[in-house]
């Protein structure tokens, strides 16, 4: 009886062992973005005057927006997904691949002499994105700061035809 119960024992325990539940999977980085309309939640959660001036810029701590913009089949998402409302902006260099995804830009601004100048570090699903945006400015006169928004987007259907046509 005594030889039985180390064995029992054993047997018990192998049992508990089997009756966890697997981790949830995570979902695997895709090789490239899907083209496509997306929308961009952001809110900013940094602002500061890197010349001891006011910052030449309508956000605020806190602010929150929505932005709807084209990712051509190119996997390169319109400017306008990534800067700020008004600014005009081009995409210098980016990366986007693996599940990575990084954009650095150059914009101008209506009123303003200098450069704008928003990074986007973050990663990404084949229809989502998800990361931070760093704005730096580059002013002829005072208004230079450092902006910082978190932003999420998820692809919502495909670009209209007229957005297609103009990034083909």
């Amino acid at each position: 009886m005594f030889k039985l119960m180390p064995v029992a024992g054993l047997a018990m325990m192998l049992m508990a062992c089997g009756s966890e539940k697997p981790a949830p999977a995570e979902e695997e980085a895709a090789a490239k973005l899907s083209p496509g309309l997306y929308e961009v939640s952001y809110e900013v959660t940094s602002l500061s005057s890197t010349d001891k001036t006011t910052p030449a810029t309508k956000l605020k701590v806190g602010d929150k927006g929505v932005i709807k913009a084209c990712v051509a089949s190119d996997n390169k998402p319109a400017p306008e997904l990534l800067g700020e409302e008004g600014d005009k902006c081009t995409i210098k260099n980016s990366y986007i691949n693996y599940g990575r995804m990084s954009a650095q830009m150059s914009c101008k601004r209506e009123g303003f002499a200098g450069e704008v100048m928003p990074a986007m570090m973050g990663s990404f699903t084949a229809d989502s994105f998800e990361g931070e945006v760093t704005t730096m400015t580059y002013l002829v006169k005072d208004g230079d700061y450092r902006l910082v928004r978190e932003v999420k987007a998820n692809r919502v259907g495909d670009c209209p035809a007229d957005e297609a046509a103009k990034k083909a």
